[in-house]
């Protein structure tokens, strides 16, 4: 399967490339195994998907050097002329390391934790050690979920780590006992702990019935309605075997919330 690390090789002639799919490293993952099942069943139609962030990949969709752009936040006021299409949601989880026996915070408490205005584990019951923020970078679609839903006027930290994928923020928290971070609800494993908030566990049950509130769209956008092989790739993805494939892979379908 053909996949790119950057958006840069999006400036070959998008004509002689297949379908190009561009942009958010959260949707990234699972946009591959979307496009090496499609090009099983579809061996003449090559699939290259490739990163760069979701303002990135709504920028490559707008310009045209990618048949599709990913998104994993919702379209701002001077982006919502484009074509898109919501293909999955995703709950967003803060997640800790195991080791810290913090279980359960507010919704405030990690917005003051993200904006330095609490330090120290022992000001939440923890540990007398100081916080490690991790963050995602600028332009990150997770960032500016987050940012939308938890941190209301403030802003974060400037002192705060920042990594550029959900995997790095993932491993930097599973190697830290006193680091905090946020990733897709997809990406937690046994590595890290999930944060309950306000007393409602990150669970996809939770995101389906609304009593967990982090939760972002996954995208597709397009200049306008696609065509040729770029509907063919976007039809397989929402359809039932589709949409099963991102249900598998931790993802909320919009037709199990339908069926909810």
């Amino acid at each position: 399967m053909l996949i790119a690390m950057s958006l840069m090789s999006g400036c070959r002639d998008i004509n002689n490339a297949g379908v190009i799919v561009a942009g958010s490293t959260s949707v990234q993952p699972y946009a591959e195994v979307l496009a090496e099942e499609f090009m099983i069943l579809h061996p003449d139609i090559v699939i290259d998907i490739q990163g760069g962030g979701s303002s990135a990949g709504i920028m490559a969709a707008k310009t045209g050097t990618s048949n599709l752009g990913m998104s994993s936040r919702v379209l701002k006021d001077d982006e919502t002329s484009l074509w898109y299409v919501e293909i999955a949601r995703d709950g967003l989880a803060v997640i800790i390391n195991p080791d810290n026996p913090t279980s359960d915070l507010t919704l405030a408490q990690v917005s003051d934790i993200y904006s330095a205005k609490i330090t120290n584990w022992s000001e939440l019951g923890g540990p007398d050690e100081k916080i490690h923020i991790i963050t995602r970078e600028d332009g990150s679609g997770t960032r500016d979920a987050f940012v939308n839903l938890v941190m209301g006027e403030s802003s974060i930290t400037p002192k705060a780590i920042v990594q550029d994928s959900n995997g790095a923020v993932r491993q930097l928290v599973a190697d830290d006992p006193n680091a905090i971070g946020f990733v897709s609800l997809g990406l937690v494993d046994d590595t890290v702990k999930a944060l309950e908030l306000d007393g409602v566990a990150a669970t996809r049950e939770n995101v389906l019935n609304g009593t967990y509130n982090l939760s972002r769209p996954f995208l597709f956008i397009a200049q306008s309605e696609p065509t040729g092989q770029t509907k063919e790739f976007l039809d397989f993805v929402l359809s039932p075997e589709g949409q099963q494939l991102l249900m598998n892979e931790g993802l909320i379908s919009p037709l199990e919330g339908a069926t909810t």
